[in-house]
């Protein structure tokens, strides 16, 4: 094998690839990173048995072949190369590098005993890269991190013909976006549970197209995989993940808040407070957020050692007679600041029903009007002390 490639080109296709190969491979052949070369195309594929990445490249082939090598290693010379072309000859032992007047031999691994990687399903819709980008980040913030309870580090996509929705809970927050796409049938429905991790890493790095192709199998839901295609100016990028096994808890009803009292408030002058108050929050207490006739008064403490308050203006109405029936809630300040990270608003709306029970946040594009409801986010109140 023989071609010549960009420097920046190689670095990002090789650096994208190397995240889907394991630190800590089971299988050591599983740390290679496969190049082939042949036509006027360079693909690149890493896998770690779960997640497979895919890249393909125009380039300069003067002799077409393959070759598998260290991936890390490649990713780490890759970006440390000058700023010019990348030449790569190869064969079945070893891998040369040559740009500039740095020259890097890698040992070659034995192609032979590399697995064979899965195939890309077929396609299922496809959406708008950079609103697929943004409602997965929505979304993402909201779903665990504790691998020994995987169905809650997932997201779950539902298909329900032209509309995508993406869920996510930890148990604690809650977050649904509902966008428009464009499915491959229009009577089309289907779920899947994604990993969080994969699907936001996949939708960040296929920004660059217009558009990100899903593919959705048809097996069994621990049995199948989804997959994403991307195609932008440094190249088309495939990526595909096992689904994660196990039901995802119902927990949809809880987006549909009656409230009871709702509170309206600037959105970048709420985070700005969050921020400055929870500051001085002890660890695995809550913020308190009480509710005036017109503001609302955040408020946290470090026992005796540190204080903090702050009021902000709020628009605070009551949707039942008599007397209200929450005066403050209490907030998990890092759940709180990521669903205010997480809107594109310039307003924010908290839909609350009684002390104790999950808070609706929307978003608003002014303090009078209607929330947008394609997403919404629900975080459970933490109980505050008498």
């Amino acid at each position: 094998m023989k071609i010549r490639l960009e420097r920046d080109v190689m670095a990002d296709a090789v650096s994208w690839v190397a995240r889907t190969l394991p630190n800590r491979p089971a299988v050591p052949i599983l740390a290679g990173l496969m190049v082939r070369a042949e036509g006027d195309t360079v693909t690149m594929s890493g896998s770690d048995n779960e997640t497979t990445g895919h890249i393909t490249l125009t380039a300069q082939v003067d002799e077409p072949g393959q070759a598998l090598v260290s991936g890390k290693l490649l990713a780490d010379i890759a970006k440390s190369l000058p700023d010019k072309p990348v030449e790569i000859t190869a064969d079945a032992s070893r891998m040369e590098l040559v740009c500039g007047s740095a020259r890097f031999t890698l040992q070659g691994l034995p192609v032979e005993e590399y697995p064979a990687l899965p195939e890309m399903p077929g396609t299922t819709g496809t959406v708008a890269a950079d609103v697929f980008a943004k409602a997965v980040a929505q979304v993402v913030v909201a779903a665990g991190r504790d691998e020994l309870l995987p169905v809650f580090t997932g997201v779950r996509v539902e298909i329900d013909g032209d509309t995508l929705s993406l869920l996510a809970t930890d148990r604690y927050r809650m977050a649904l976006k509902e966008i428009t796409w464009q499915p491959a049938a229009t009577d089309l429905e289907a779920t899947a549970l994604v990993p969080a991790k994969v699907l936001n890493e996949t939708a960040r790095s296929m920004t660059a197209g217009d558009s990100v192709t899903v593919n959705l199998s048809s097996g069994a839901t621990g049995d199948g995989l989804v997959g994403f295609e991307g195609h932008g100016t440094a190249g088309s990028r495939r990526m595909t993940t096992r689904l994660l096994d196990g039901e995802f808890p119902k927990v949809r009803h809880l987006m549909d808040i009656k409230a009871t009292r709702s509170v309206r408030v600037r959105t970048d002058e709420l985070m700005a407070a969050v921020r400055r108050v929870s500051l001085v929050a002890e660890r695995n207490t809550s913020l308190r957020m009480e509710i005036n006739e017109d503001d609302i008064a955040l408020s946290a403490a470090t026992g005796d050692q540190a204080q903090a308050s702050e009021a902000i203006q709020a628009l605070v109405t009551d949707h039942v007679d008599g007397d209200p029936s929450i005066l403050a809630a209490g907030f998990n300040p890092h759940y709180l600041t990521d669903a205010l990270g997480a809107l594109d608003t310039p307003f924010v709306d908290f839909s609350f029903t009684a002390p104790g029970k999950p808070c609706l946040v929307m978003g608003l594009d002014s303090l009078e009007g209607e929330p947008e409801v394609d997403y919404r986010h629900v975080i459970m109140l933490m109980r505050l002390p008498n």
